[in-house]
Order: C-alpha cells, then sequence, then structure tokens
C-alpha cells in the first residue's frame, strides 16, 4: 500500500496510544506458525484502545483485520493487506455466579479463573485454543458444551461505532456459527465486534471443578497434537459424523506436503511440522476434502478461516 495510507495510520495509531510496525510477519502471531506479513500492525491491550482502532480505521476506510490469539486461522504466505490489530485486552470480572471477560482473553484462562471461584461451566473452554471474542464470533465448543450453553450477554462494537449491551439471544448462536461470523468467502472483521462477554455460570465445589479440568486436559493430551503448531480442528463435524472419522478412513493419517502433515494422533488436525507455508497447509486440506468427498460423497466445510491476500493462490502447485 502507499506510503501515505501508511503514514496516516501510524498517526492514526500513535493518536490511539499504540505504536504500530510495519512488515510484521504474522507467522509469529498464529499458532499454526504461518502467514507472511501485515502491512501495519498495532496491539490493542486495552478495550478503549481496541475501540478507538476499530473506529478510526473504519472512518478512515482502511482495510482491518483483528486477530485473537491467532488460532481458527490460516494467513496467507502473502500476509495482509491493511492494519492488523491484535486483540489483547485481556481483563475478567467474577461477581456471583457471573464471569464478564474482555476479548482478548484466553479462554482457557477463563475457564481456569472460573474454576478457582467455584463456578463450573466454562471447562469445556480448557479445550478453545482461542480468545473469549473468537469464541463468542465463532460459538466454540468441546467436550459436549458451547459458548451458547453459557453465554448471557456481550458488549458489542457496532459497525455504525457505537457500543451495545445485547442478550446471547441476539446473535443467532448455532453450531460453530453466530451472526457476527461472515458467510464463507466474506471480509472478516467488517462486521460488529465483541469487546466484552458475560458468561453465566454455576456455583460448584473448585475440587470438583478442577477435576473436570484435569480430565479434558488428558483427553487432549492423549487425542491431539499439542506439541506441534496446528489451527485447531480444520473441518466443522458433518452431521452426525466427525472430520477426523472420515479423513482416517480415507488413510489420510500422516500424510505430508512439504513442511505440512495430517496428524498420527488426531486427522482433524493439519499440524506444522516446521517450515510449513499457509499455501502447502491448504492444498494438503484440499487434498483432504477431496479424498472425503470421493469416498463417501460428503463434502467437509471448513472450519478455519483463511484471510489475507491469497489471489495468487491454486489447489494445484
Amino acid at each position: 500500500m502507499s506510503g501515505d495510507w501508511l503514514d496516516a495510520a501510524i498517526e492514526m495509531a500513535r493518536r490511539a496510544g499504540v505504536s504500530a510496525s510495519r512488515g510484521e510477519q504474522l507467522a509469529r502471531h498464529t499458532t499454526l506458525r504461518v502467514g507472511g506479513p501485515a502491512d501495519l500492525l498495532a496491539v490493542a491491550g486495552d478495550v478503549p484502545t481496541l475501540v478507538a482502532l476499530v473506529r478510526s480505521a473504519r472512518t478512515a476506510a482502511i482495510p482491518l483485520t483483528i486477530l485473537g490469539r491467532g488460532s481458527n486461522v490460516v494467513v496467507a504466505d502473502a500476509g495482509v493487506r491493511g492494519l492488523v490489530v491484535l486483540a489483547r485486552a485481556g481483563g475478567c470480572l467474577i461477581e456471583g455466579d457471573r464471569l464478564t471477560a474482555e476479548a482478548g482473553l484466553p479462554l482457557a484462562r477463563a475457564a481456569t479463573l472460573a474454576a478457582e471461584a467455584g463456578l463450573a461451566g466454562l471447562e469445556f473452554g480448557l479445550a478453545i485454543p482461542g480468545t473469549v471474542g473468537g469464541a463468542v464470533w465463532a460459538n466454540a465448543g468441546a467436550h459436549g458444551s458451547d459458548v451458547a450453553n453459557v453465554l448471557e450477554s456481550v458488549t458489542l462494537l457496532r459497525t455504525d461505532g457505537t457500543e451495545a449491551a445485547e442478550p446471547a439471544a441476539s446473535l443467532s448462536l448455532g453450531y460453530r456459527d453466530s451472526r457476527l461470523k461472515p458467510p464463507a468467502g466474506a471480509a472478516a472483521t467488517g462486521g460488529d465486534l465483541v469487546l466484552t462477554a458475560t458468561f453465566r455460570l454455576t456455583a460448584a465445589a473448585p475440587a470438583a471443578v478442577k477435576a473436570r479440568l484435569d480430565e479434558i486436559r488428558r483427553w487432549r493430551q492423549e487425542h491431539q497434537p499439542l506439541n506441534k503448531p496446528s489451527a485447531g480442528s480444520f473441518f466443522r463435524n458433518p452431521p452426525g459424523d466427525s472430520a477426523g472419522r472420515l479423513i482416517d478412513a480415507c488413510g489420510l493419517k500422516g500424510t505430508r506436503l512439504g513442511g505440512a502433515a495430517i496428524s498420527e494422533r488426531h486427522a482433524n488436525f493439519i499440524v506444522n511440522e516446521g517450515g510449513a507455508t499457509a499455501s502447502e497447509i491448504r492444498r494438503l486440506a484440499e487434498t483432504a476434502r477431496r479424498a472425503v468427498a470421493g469416498r463417501f460423497g460428503v463434502g467437509l466445510e471448513y472450519e478455519v478461516q483463511f484471510i489475507g491476500d491469497w489471489s495468487g493462490w491454486t489447489p494445484e502447485e
């Protein structure tokens, strides 16, 4: 992008109280450890800063991408045009049976804080690698529960720049979906943005909640490739079945393309074995989709989001 644009965006970030860096490699900021440079990167350490950056970027019509922990995304090797904001607002308040968390708090951390306070209901969050904001956006879930089961309300930054509190019922939460999430292929950050989320939980003995967390932690260690970079579950589970089972049944566990591999431990995870590119990750995923469609007639839908400049990408090398 032009120097004039960058200079204006840097000044915008300065007015919001943060410094911005040019050409930051986004592989450093994603759990899959792939992704090219951001034209400009800024970190929002609190909600007011996040609001200021988003409002200013939208007013100036600057292309905007917001990342939490960088899970559930594959960032293009060509990088991301415009401004990338890392949402690091991580405050948390517990009052009675309610836990209110800022968008940048890791959901696993929220689950731990709830357990320490003797509150049950968020244990599934230990298995979610993303933040509270991303978890609400996608109605993240695991181990028989999801955000919709415990979310009471949210505070949103609307597209018109106003802030508003809304009940969870207004979000149209469905399987790995919400009204905040755009259709496949559309821009992921142009709509309402979660600033805070309030969860209504249930009082329980801290030891009992901790035991459930320990059980989930053991299951993850036994069944998921936690020692290798990944984006989390790559595909949605089709109705009545498991994406991992279907990919495994095609004999694809361990299949590699460059530095990318379908995990030997869980076939719905594509891992970075070292030096993988985003293109290799996506091409390997397409290989799995074609195999499952050919053998079972099932069209797997992506759970991950492909973000950034994919204009030069093709399914085949």
